[in-house]
């Protein structure tokens, strides 16, 4: 970076803040208020640093953005899946940032668009070009298409319905009248096709309503099905597999609560599957004259029940699949003939399947070296497989082995390769991963998953990138990413971390990084750095990185062990914890509280304010390089956040720290970047410029 560059300075402001007994100064607390000049006027100028700081790096990032692009097909379609007479799936074309959506009468036949995102970014997007399709739900009767777009990348989805009759390439003009201008993820239809049921969220972007539009009539004359008043809770709408029923799910980080209304009744009222009781969690599929339970209800990971469709509360429950040992169930598939069942067992996922007629059971597993087993498209219980379907079709990939699609025979198990997406110029036998585990201070072993390339030494010598993030019981399973091998090619070590407080191990693992026991993921992050140093990488050569929760865990990180880290990317971090878990005014901080905790009960602030990573700067020690990330239309973390702890960050900091750099996204941009393929691309690129400069690699 330029020596004679000189950062923005932000103005203290200082507020005194007391609870609990303790008295602490927040120096930038009027950042908070997203409408300030003085905010807006601040941002701009910390990207105008960023952009002038980085301008060395512009040779290097258009390199490896050109590297992506060679390995990317210009133009490319994924694999198919059966709804009905039809065949559904998407595809890229050479130049455009977005896919299209296509149906066609026959697998591998000639298809037509039904949805072309790069047309509704040139008709409804403003200069930015920003598209986020929230959801496409095709009617049972495949003539309707539920769409929604978001162009801002506050995830505020406006909900539009296409007529999907005219044999041709569909556009804008072949939409409804009726638009519904605020949605949120998630849809279902009637059995008949004449109406939709949709999410609203509210002002703090929690799903809190469920609304039911008939087609043909005006938005304004939508009915309210279901309000979810309870502010810790947030509602899903979804129809089972077998399309008899619509749900409406409402849950908090650990209960859950499902109503039922069948799908062949869009006015009934909606029925309770079971009343909700705290710590209890289900999640419901349905089959014949049965539905089926998913829930931690006497299993901590999860067993499989079964009750009658007319009369499901617990006391009929019956258990069809208990909880095995090292295992978590997460979701079952309900089909005609079989059940497919989603797991995890020693930190990787596979499916089970179970014939429903003899009880016979089938494992079917990724079979590539720390391989990604998921069901195509979609995941958990948003994947695409028909009921009356007798295979699955299953995407396979690892961090160096590009994906593969099998269609699975749910009777024998054979498995027939559907496609394996082609990446020009690129080798799998050129590179190497495998999972591996570090040792935790507290003795717990943390599965680390490791890439590199085949002829980079694992002696100590050299760079590495890790990547972690350790919330929600989200799973970060290895995937394949055209942007890794520029990273491999130049020696770098590659560690995706599964520290606690994600769900790799299963509940258990969870439950021991959440809450009072966060500090858990923030150790084993460290502990894998450090055994990494040990003999693996070169201990003065690590940089890591993460985003949102992972963003808070490269801040917690930051504060413990400075000397750590000769890098560290932050995007979206959510550092300023307490100051958050504070203020229900902000989105989300009441739902947030299950997972964190509520500050104003003092064990829960002490907690919190012990590794918040605005309240904990590390003083006396030389900061490694820090590149943080914000949008100004992030939902999730609010732009406030990053930009209050980079100020406090500059305001105390030293002349033999790294360089600080805020990347701010000033117009439209989602909580995971900018959309497009391309865009996503050069921002990675830009990301990765930073990382391999600071490793010292060229």
């Amino acid at each position: 970076m330029p020596n004679d560059l000189n950062p923005p300075i932000a103005p203290s402001r200082p507020v005194q803040r007391e609870l609990h007994g303790v008295s602490w100064t927040d120096e930038y607390a009027w950042m908070s208020e997203p409408d300030r000049p003085e905010l807006t006027a601040y941002l701009r100028a910390e990207r105008a640093f960023y952009d002038s700081a980085t301008g060395h790096l512009a040779d290097l990032s258009q390199q490896l953005f050109g590297e992506v692009e060679q390995r990317l097909l210009p133009t490319d379609e994924s694999v198919s899946w059966r709804r009905g007479d039809l065949f559904y799936y998407t595809r890229t074309v050479a130049g455009s940032e977005y896919e299209q959506f296509l149906s066609s009468r026959d697998q591998g036949g000639q298809g037509r668009v039904l949805l072309d995102e790069t047309e509704l970014g040139q008709k409804l997007a403003d200069a930015d070009g920003f598209v986020a399709i929230g959801q496409r739900e095709v009617s049972p009767d495949g003539r309707l298409l539920a769409y929604s777009v978001d162009t801002s990348g506050d995830e505020v989805y406006t909900l539009r319905y296409r007529s999907l009759t005219a044999e041709r390439d569909l556009t804008l003009d072949d939409d409804l009248s009726e638009v519904i201008p605020r949605s949120y993820y998630g849809g279902a239809w009637s059995a008949d096709s004449t109406m939709f049921f949709y999410t609203v969220h509210d002002e703090l972007y929690r799903p809190y309503q469920v609304w039911r539009h008939r087609i043909g009539t005006l938005a304004a004359e939508d009915v309210l099905v279901f309000t979810e008043d309870d502010a810790r809770y947030e509602l899903t709408v979804r129809a089972t597999r077998s399309g008899v029923y619509i749900l409406i799910e409402t849950a908090c980080r650990d209960t859950s609560e499902t109503w039922l209304i069948p799908a062949a009744q869009p006015l009934a009222a909606p029925v309770v599957v079971e009343p909700r009781r705290k710590g209890v969690e289900y999640q419901v599929d349905h089959g014949g004259d049965h539905v089926y339970l998913v829930t931690n209800d006497g299993a901590t990971e999860h067993r499989l029940m079964r009750a009658s469709a007319s009369n499901p509360g617990r006391p009929q429950w019956t258990e069809v699949y208990p909880a095995r040992p090292g295992e978590r169930l997460h979701a079952c598939h309900v089909l005609a003939d079989h059940l497919l069942l989603e797991l995890r067992r020693d930190g990787f996922p596979l499916l089970r399947v179970i014939d429903l007629a003899s009880g016979a059971e089938r494992e079917i597993h990724s079979g590539i070296p720390a391989g990604h087993l998921t069901l195509h498209p979609g995941t958990g219980y948003d994947a695409e497989i028909e009921y009356g379907s007798r295979r699955a079709t299953i995407k396979v990939d690892s961090l160096v082995e590009p994906p593969r699609w099998y269609d699975i025979d749910l009777a024998t198990g054979e498995r027939t390769l559907r496609k394996a997406r082609v990446v020009p110029g690129y080798d799998p036998a050129s590179y190497r991963t495998e999972r591996r585990v570090a040792p935790s201070p507290d003795g717990t072993l943390v599965p680390v998953t490791l890439a590199w390339r085949s002829d980079t030494p694992l002696d100590g010598s050299a760079p590495c990138l890790m990547w972690g993030y350790g919330a929600y019981e989200s799973c970060d399973d290895p995937e394949f990413d055209e942007a890794l091998p520029s990273l491999l090619d130049r020696g770098v070590v590659y560690a995706l971390t599964h520290p606690r407080g994600g769900g790799e191990m299963g509940r258990g693992w969870w439950l021991d990084g959440r809450l009072a026991a966060k500090a858990n993921t923030f150790t084993d992050h460290i502990a894998v750095a450090d055994w990494l140093a040990g003999s693996v990488v070169d201990g003065a050569r690590i940089a890591t990185r993460g985003l949102s929760a992972g963003g808070l865990l490269q801040g917690a990180v930051l504060s413990r062990r400075p000397d750590r880290w000769r890098a560290i990317v932050a995007e979206v971090p959510f550092v300023d914890v307490v100051n958050t878990m504070l203020d229900p005014s902000i989105p989300l901080t009441i739902t947030e509280w299950d997972e964190w905790g509520d500050p104003r009960r003092p064990e829960d602030f002490a907690v919190l304010r012990a590794y918040s990573p605005y309240e904990n700067v590390p003083v006396g020690m030389a900061r490694p390089a820090l590149l943080v990330t914000g949008a100004v239309n992030d939902p999730r973390v609010m732009v406030h956040e990053p930009a209050k702890w980079v100020a406090r960050l500059r305001a105390t900091a030293s002349p033999v720290d790294g360089p600080l750099l805020l990347r701010a996204e000033l117009g439209a941009g989602a909580h995971t970047g900018p959309s497009g393929r391309y865009a996503h691309y050069r921002y990675e690129s830009e990301v990765l410029a930073f990382v391999l400069v600071q490793l010292d690699v060229a």
